[in-house]
């Protein structure tokens, strides 16, 4: 399959060239020159199969330059290492259904996707005859920086650099990517949020002067952010599995459409569901779920995406995001894979930190997605309801994807659609946020956190959160976001 630039500035042939670059040389996503059909008879085929088999198979239909049988065992070994089923789901009431992607090694979603990205990327630059090493750069705002530290970790020929918004993520999160163990891997704070961060590694990507130094010094940079269609293809995934999932345990009939309520702050979550439903799943609507930072749902209701706006560190870090770089990717959709103009409203953003879509695209982003968010306290409210009516305990940036979700059974009362919440963290990941919205309790330290709230749950606590007391921190830097390039160097020419 051929691959080209929301930009219109380039076109690849194979997954594997677009995997490895990562970023299009003219600054836009890689996306599939079409998107592959999924039939019914497809579908109905896939019921009966395992996680790691149904991902090979959607996967496959994208990456069909690399060898289904090597791919399969790449995702079996991947998903080996998850607890128990990759992506259960889980019914919480009449017609509403959390899918748990928090079962893998890092306690978060970006595992799934992440876990195989490596096989993608190593694999992919065989496939490409590259020679030089990879240095993957990572911008994160909290579960991106650790999944892909973990992935990536010891990996022959490649090194991975995460950067973070120092004061922008939890202290569980900080904690699980400065204890990070591996030879090949760096971590650096910088001061700013997260989208100084994203900007910045973008920048790099971008500079034609740093790819030609660090080829100088045999590297070749790519990404494991969801910039990465590497990243993103592994989502499309488990939506499917989730409809599979509703379909065998006799939930909906096939054919039935389904809703799913998904938190996102850079877009790339929900995106992977869209995909989906280009190519063949029965997707009704696409609930976007934000957070105080509710950039996106002023978007979708007004057509204006607008930074210009006050921004909220919240209880829900992996949201806390203005600039969300996969809605490019929709933009060039809606906007009939017009190339010139997504460019056109993506130099706006960057020129003016503003952009407006037609009232025709508007009503093609309308057509499947609509928004809605929740404060903090509704954040609170929400995962205390859920946990005093079911017993389930959620973490928050579920909370907000299960609100926006309740708003919209309260404002379509009748409405029997089944409505899947996408859950993208185990709570242990936020203890203390957790336990204040369950019982009211608050701590400062998190071990203390992660301990009452099993008391208040009886929850089962990952072993890789509750070990990371008596691991040292091994990176303590920071650097100011004009400055990462010459962190990435120092990185790089270490012995």
């Amino acid at each position: 399959m051929n691959f080209i630039s929301t930009r219109g500035g380039e076109k690849v042939n194979g997954a594997a060239k677009a995997i490895v670059k990562g970023l299009a040389d003219d600054g836009g996503l890689f996306v599939p020159e079409s998107f592959p059909p999924v039939t019914g008879e497809e579908l109905e085929a896939m019921l009966p199969l395992s996680y790691p088999e149904r991902a090979a198979k959607i996967l496959g239909k994208y990456l069909d330059d690399y060898d289904a049988g090597e791919l399969l065992s790449a995702l079996e070994a991947a998903y080996s290492k998850f607890e128990g089923d990759p992506a259960p789901l889980v019914k919480i009431d009449d017609g509403i259904y959390l899918l748990e992607l928090w079962h893998g090694p890092t306690c978060a979603f970006k595992d799934m996707a992440l876990t195989v990205l490596p096989y993608l990327l190593r694999r992919g630059s065989d496939i490409c005859g590259i020679k030089e090493k990879i240095l993957i750069l990572v911008a994160t705002s909290g579960d991106t920086g650790k999944a892909a530290l973990e992935g990536f970790k010891d990996a022959e020929g490649i090194k991975i650099m995460v950067f973070y918004p120092d004061d922008g993520v939890s202290k569980m999160q900080k904690l699980q990517m400065c204890t990070q163990e591996g030879s090949n891997v760096n971590v650096v704070a910088v001061k700013g949020n997260f989208d100084d961060c994203q900007t910045a590694v973008k920048q790099i990507f971008s500079v034609e002067e740093y790819a030609k130094t660090l080829k100088e010094r045999g590297y070749i940079l790519s990404s494991a952010n969801s910039i990465n269609f590497g990243r993103l293809a592994p989502q499309i995934a488990y939506y499917f599995s989730a409809y599979l999932d509703l379909v065998s345990g006799g939930q909906i009939e096939m054919g039935e459409g389904v809703d799913f309520s998904v938190p996102t702050g850079n877009f790339g979550n929900i995106l992977a569901a869209y995909y989906a439903k280009r190519m063949g799943l029965p997707v009704r609507r696409l609930h976007c779920a934000s957070n105080m930072n509710n950039i996106l749902t002023d978007f979708l209701s007004g057509g204006t995406y607008d930074t210009h706006r006050e921004f909220y560190k919240t209880t829900s870090p992996s949201m806390d995001i203005l600039i969300s770089s996969n809605l490019e990717r929709l933009l060039f959709e809606v906007c009939g894979r017009n190339a010139a103009r997504t460019a056109e409203l993506m130099k706006e953003l960057k020129e003016k930190g503003a952009y407006t879509v037609t009232p025709q695209e508007k009503a093609a982003i309308n057509e499947t997605f609509d928004g809605g968010f929740a404060n903090e306290d509704e954040v609170v409210e929400t995962v205390y309801d859920v946990f005093c009516d079911t017993g389930y305990t959620m973490d928050t940036h579920t909370g907000c994807a299960m609100k926006v979700a309740l708003d919209w059974f309260e404002k379509n009362k009748k409405d029997t659609v089944k409505m899947v919440v996408v859950s993208t963290a185990n709570p242990y990941k936020f203890p203390q946020d957790v336990l204040y919205a369950v019982t009211g309790n608050d701590v400062k330290d998190s071990f203390k956190g992660i301990k009452r709230l099993h008391a208040a749950t009886a929850m089962a606590v990952p072993k890789s959160l509750s070990g990371l007391r008596d691991k040292p921190v091994r990176f303590t830097g920071t650097a100011k976001r004009d400055k990462l390039f010459d962190e990435v160097l120092r990185f790089i020419d270490e012995k």
